[in-house]
């Protein structure tokens, strides 16, 4: 029996870029599958979370970071990881994170205490960084622009949609009949199932000379860590706060450091150039903005459900049953839409609907029940995720050179996980109620509507891209 390393060492050279690869059904099972475990592990946490307090007796702080550790570990990591895919090629790196992430869902599923949980969420999330990128990069570099490409990213799009509802449900049903550690130690055999797969099948990318660019890595996760941070204080200690002020200030000078440090590095993590492209500018905020208000739309209406109602973990996680199915139902019927109606216009269709739905969301009151109060409301937030999340994914890495599929790719999933984690802690640090979270949340995702609109529909039309 061969070791890894042998099997990574003997594998056959590289496809050409642009080539399709030897086994593209395959191929794209793997990423598929890959990505899903990623997003999965995003929202699986969110209806436990209750389960987990009670078992390791965490208080409202530090359960948060049981999120927020995830989150800001894997957006905050992920541009070093989609630059260490190009360099070392991504089927390695692939396999890297997968590794790394199926060890680290071992020790959540295990940890004695709320420490070790955390930290275990943290190393999560490092694989993640490792992982994510490298799943999109594949599919970049094993597709060529065109239809199959299309296809390809729509379908990437959707699980994006699709894994996080599965997670909400699956995390209640296991936390409630189980225990809320199932759902990360299911992770095991399959991240082994996957490690076996993806040596036999993936394709070697070539790689790229160059080195890593720690300097612009570590002000990437530093920033945005710090903002974070700020905002989450500011539920508990108000904006006057001085240690809220002082984050929020080092969380700026940070982020205005990366862009100075990318502007010079010879082998930025960060391609400034990305954003110069409107269609991908367009994408990459609009993706922050949405992903900012559907964060605080799981974990809040996951929340407000057993708060306000006494559901259990389980209901809770049924009661997104609405917007889980027709998610599903829209996701895997874009590529079929997109030969009748541009892609951009999907995506404004969409984020226009989630803006409806999470501002009925708004409504909610003392006497609201749940079929008129929320499940109505989820039908069309459901709808507006499977339509938006394929043309958003599309539009973030159109037209890209495959030499920079990593890059922007990192870009594409950075912007998911940060754009997570910042919006969920503002929408929390301005809201007092859960109604008013959702109107918050619809703020942000109108704010995404105007967004694409403005930049992604006109480049789009410009160069004739469905």
């Amino acid at each position: 029996m061969t070791t890894t390393q042998d099997q990574l060492s003997s594998a056959p050279l590289a496809p050409r870029v642009g080539d399709a690869p030897p086994h593209p059904r395959a191929v794209l099972g793997i990423v598929l599958v890959g990505y899903f475990m990623v997003v999965l592990d995003n929202s699986i946490v969110i209806t436990g979370l209750p389960h987990i307090a009670a078992d390791l007796a965490m208080t409202r702080g530090s359960l948060a970071w049981v999120v927020n550790a995830y989150l800001l570990a894997f957006g905050g990591l992920l541009l070093l990881g989609a630059r260490a895919g190009d360099l070392l090629g991504r089927r390695r790196t692939f396999v890297v994170g997968l590794v790394v992430f199926t060890l680290a869902s071992a020790g959540v599923g295990l940890a004695p205490t709320g420490a070790l949980l955390v930290a275990a969420r943290a190393a999560q999330g490092l694989g993640s960084a490792v992982l994510a990128p490298s799943t999109l990069a594949l599919l970049t570099a094993s597709f060529p622009d065109g239809p199959r490409r299309t296809r390809a990213t729509t379908a990437y799009g959707a699980v994006a949609g699709i894994g996080a509802s599965v997670g909400l449900v699956a995390g209640g049903l296991l936390a409630d009949l189980v225990t809320w550690r199932a759902g990360f130690l299911i992770n095991v055999p399959i991240g082994i199932a996957m490690l076996v797969a993806g040596l036999r099948v993936l394709p070697e990318t070539p790689r790229s000379r160059g080195r890593l660019d720690l300097p612009g890595a570590v002000l990437a996760t530093a920033g945005p860590a710090a903002v974070v941070y700020a905002l989450v204080r500011v539920g508990e200690r108000g904006w006057t706060d001085p240690a809220v002020l002082l984050a929020m200030l080092v969380g700026v000078l940070l982020v205005a450091g990366l862009v100075l440090v990318e502007r010079s590095a010879a082998q930025p993590v960060l391609v400034l150039g990305l954003f110069r492209d409107r269609e991908h500018a367009g994408a990459y905020v609009a993706r922050a903005l949405f992903m900012g208000s559907m964060m605080g739309f799981f974990v809040f209406t996951s929340q407000f459900m057993q708060a306000r109602w006494g559901w259990s973990a389980l209901a809770a996680g049924l009661g997104f049953f609405p917007m889980t199915t027709v998610n599903f139902a829209v996701a895997v019927s874009v590529t079929r839409l997109q030969r009748r109606v541009p892609a951009a216009v999907l995506l404004v269709t969409g984020l226009a609907l989630a803006a409806v739905g999470t501002a009925a969301l708004g409504l909610v009151g003392p006497s609201s029940t749940y079929l008129p109060g929320v499940a109505l409301p989820m039908v069309l937030v459901g709808a507006g995720q499977g339509l938006a999340f394929g043309p958003l994914t599309s539009s973030g890495i159109a037209r890209v050179d495959p030499t920079q599929a990593g890059a922007a790719s990192g870009v594409v999933s950075s912007v998911h996980q940060l754009g997570g984690a910042l919006g969920m802690s503002l929408v929390l640090a301005v809201s007092g109620t859960y109604a008013a979270a959702m109107r918050d949340g619809a703020v942000l995702v109108a704010l995404a509507v105007l967004t694409a609109a403005a930049l992604v529909v006109p480049a789009a039309a410009r160069r004739g891209r469905p």
